[in-house]
C-alpha cells in the first residue's frame, strides 16, 4: 500500500504546469472539434450524431426497444398498414388549391417585387400540363400543335402569344385555360376565360368519347379531353368560391366528383372540404372525412387536421387547460387531444402557422406530403376556420408539443405514421422560395444535451488552461488536490482488500 502511495505521490510531482496546458488545450479542441461536428450535422440532418448512433446501435445491446420494431400497440393497425406506402415517401403532389397565376402570383410580384414561384416548382407545373394537357394526335388539329409547342415555352409571353394564335384558327380549350391561368389579371376575367373554354373542352370531349373505342390513339384523345374538361370545371368551382359563390363552388365540386368519381389524383374533396369549412357545415365536412379518411387512402394535412379541427370543435369553447390538469382529461378532451397528436405527427410544420408563431408566405403551386410546402399551403386556406372555432387554436396550443414527447426519435421510428422522412426538407428548399422563407425543418427542437455539454466542457477546459497558465503553483496544488480525492475511493478499497487478504499473499500482489 504504501509502494502504491508513493508511486503515485512521485508521479504527480513530477508533472509540470505545462502538463496541465497541454492536457486542458488538448481536451478543448477536442471538445471544440466535436462541437463544430455536432452543431454542423445537426443543421443538415436535424438530429445529433451522438444520439443517432447510440440510438441506432448501442439502444439495441443494452436492451432497449429496437428502432427497426413495430410501431406502438396503441397504434392502429390500419394507419401502420396504411402508411407503408409503396409510393415513395418525398413523391411531389400538384397543391389542389393551387392559385391562379395572373390573377394572383403576379399581383403579389408587382406589389414586392417578389417571385412567389421557383423555377423547380414551375417546371413541375409545366410538365404537369404537357402531361394532362396533350397527346400524340395533337398534330391532327392544328390549334392543339400550336399549344402542344406553347405549354413548354419558359418564356410567358411566348405562351400567351402561341394562345392567341391557337384562337385564331379555332376555338381550343387549352388556350383559354392558359389565357385564365397566365394573363387574366382577376378571378372574374379568369372565370369568363374558364366558361369559354369549359364551351369548347365540352364539345371536344364528346367526340371523342363517340371515338375513343377505335384504337388507341382515340383513346389517349379521350383521356386528354376528360383531363382537359375536369380541369376546367374544377378551376371554375374554385373561381366561384373565391368570388364568394361558395354554395354553388361546392355544389359543381359535388356534381364533378359524381360525374368523374375515378379522378382521385386531382384531389377535388380537398377543395370541398375547406368550401364546407367556410360554410360552417360541419356535418357534410364529417360524412366527407369518413369517406376519405380511409386506411386505404393516403393522408394529407388536409385530411388530418381538419379531422383534429372537427373533435376540438366539441371541447375546445370550454377547455381550460388549469381545470384540466386537476380533473384530468375527458373522453371528449382526449380524443381531441389525440386527433392532434395524430395530426401533428403526419405533419409537424402546420401549428406553427395555424398559431401565428411563423409569417405564412403564398403557396407554391406543388406541395411535399408532410412537408412545409404542405403546411403552407393548409394553413393559408385553413387559418380561417380554425379561427371561427372559439378556443381551437389555444387547445392546439396547449396539445400540440406533447407530441414530440410521444415520439422522442421520429426520424427512426413513427407512432401512427411511418417514421418522418429526411429528404423533405431538400425537397421544399426547391419548391419555397428560400430567399424571404426560412423552411421549416423537423424535428424542430432545440440542441441536444450532448452539444450542450460538449460546449460547457470545451468553455471550462479553456478556461482551466488559462488559469494554469497565469498561476501555474496554485493549479498544481489544486490539480494534486483533485487528484488525491479521486484516488481516495481507490485508496479506501485496497486497504480493506489489505485487511483481508493474508500479509503474504498481498505482498505477491504488491510485487506484481
Amino acid at each position: 500500500m504504501f509502494g502504491t502511495e508513493s508511486s503515485l505521490s512521485m508521479f504527480l510531482n513530477t508533472l509540470t504546469p505545462k502538463f496541465y496546458v497541454a492536457l486542458t488545450g488538448t481536451s478543448s479542441l477536442i471538445s471544440g472539434l466535436i462541437l463544430i461536428f455536432e452543431w454542423w450535422y445537426f443543421r443538415k440532418y436535424g438530429t445529433s450524431f451522438i444520439e443517432q448512433v447510440s440510438v441506432s446501435h448501442l439502444r439495441p445491446l443494452l436492451g432497449g426497444v429496437d428502432s427497426s420494431s413495430p410501431s406502438n400497440s396503441n397504434a392502429s393497425n390500419g394507419e401502420a398498414d396504411s402508411s407503408r406506402q409503396s409510393v415513395s415517401e418525398c413523391k411531389v403532389w400538384r397543391n389542389p388549391l393551387n392559385l391562379f397565376r395572373g390573377a394572383e402570383y403576379n399581383r403579389y410580384t408587382w406589389v414586392t417585387g417578389r417571385e412567389p414561384l421557383t423555377y423547380y416548382d414551375m417546371n413541375l407545373s409545366a410538365q404537369d400540363h404537357q402531361t394532362f394537357f396533350t397527346c400524340d394526335s395533337d398534330h391532327l388539329r392544328p390549334a392543339d400543335a400550336i399549344m402542344q409547342k406553347a405549354w413548354r415555352e419558359r418564356n410567358p409571353q411566348a405562351r400567351i402569344s402561341a394562345a392567341h394564335e391557337a384562337l385564331e384558327l379555332e376555338d381550343c380549350a387549352t388556350a383559354y385555360i392558359l389565357l385564365a391561368e397566365e394573363e387574366a389579371t382577376t378571378i372574374m376575367e379568369a372565370e369568363r376565360l374558364f366558361k369559354q373554354a369549359l364551351k369548347a373542352g365540352e364539345g371536344c370531349y364528346r367526340r371523342s368519347q363517340q371515338l375513343q373505342h377505335h384504337g388507341t390513339q382515340y383513346e389517349a384523345q379521350h383521356r386528354r379531353d376528360t383531363n382537359v374538361l375536369v380541369y376546367i370545371k374544377r378551376r371554375l368551382a374554385m373561381c366561384s368560391r373565391k368570388l364568394g359563390r361558395t354554395r354553388e363552388a361546392v355544389k359543381m365540386m359535388r356534381d364533378l366528383m359524381k360525374e368523374f368519381p375515378l379522378l382521385s389524383m386531382f384531389n377535388i374533396h380537398e377543395n370541398l372540404l375547406e368550401s364546407l369549412l367556410e360554410l360552417q357545415n360541419y356535418a357534410d365536412v364529417q360524412a366527407v372525412l369518413a369517406k376519405y379518411d380511409d386506411i386505404s387512402l393516403p393522408k394529407s394535412a388536409t385530411i388530418c387536421y381538419t379531422a383534429a379541427l372537427l373533435k376540438a370543435r366539441a371541447v375546445s369553447d370550454k377547455f381550460s387547460p388549469e381545470a384540466a390538469s386537476r380533473r384530468g382529461l375527458s373522453t371528449a378532451e382526449m380524443n381531441a387531444v389525440e386527433a392532434i397528436h395524430r395530426a401533428v405527427e403526419f405533419n409537424p410544420h402546420v401549428p406553427k402557422y395555424l398559431l401565428e408563431m411563423k409569417s405564412l408566405i403564398l403557396p407554391p403551386e406543388h406541395i411535399l406530403k408532410r412537408g412545409d410546402s404542405e403546411a403552407i399551403a393548409y394553413a393559408f386556406f385553413h387559418l380561417q376556420h380554425w379561427k371561427r372555432v372559439e378556443g381551437a387554436l389555444n387547445l392546439l396550443h396547449c396539445t400540440w408539443e406533447g407530441t414530440f414527447r410521444m415520439i422522442p426519435y421520429p426520424l427512426e421510428k413513427g407512432h401512427l405514421f411511418y417514421p418522418y422522412p429526411i429528404c423533405t426538407e431538400t425537397a421544399d428548399r426547391e419548391l419555397l422560395p428560400t430567399v424571404f422563407h426560412e423552411v421549416s425543418v423537423y424535428p424542430k427542437k432545440e440542441l441536444p444535451f450532448f452539444i450542450l455539454f460538449t460546449a460547457g466542457l470545451c468553455s471550462f477546459t479553456a478556461m482551466l488552461a488559462l488559469l494554469t497558465h497565469q498561476f501555474p503553483e496554485l493549479m498544481g496544488v489544486f490539480a494534486k488536490a483533485f487528484l488525491s480525492t479521486l484516488f481516495a475511493p481507490l485508496n479506501f478499497i485496497m486497504e480493506k482488500v489489505e485487511s483481508i487478504l493474508p500479509s503474504s499473499l498481498w505482498h505477491q500482489l504488491t510485487r506484481i
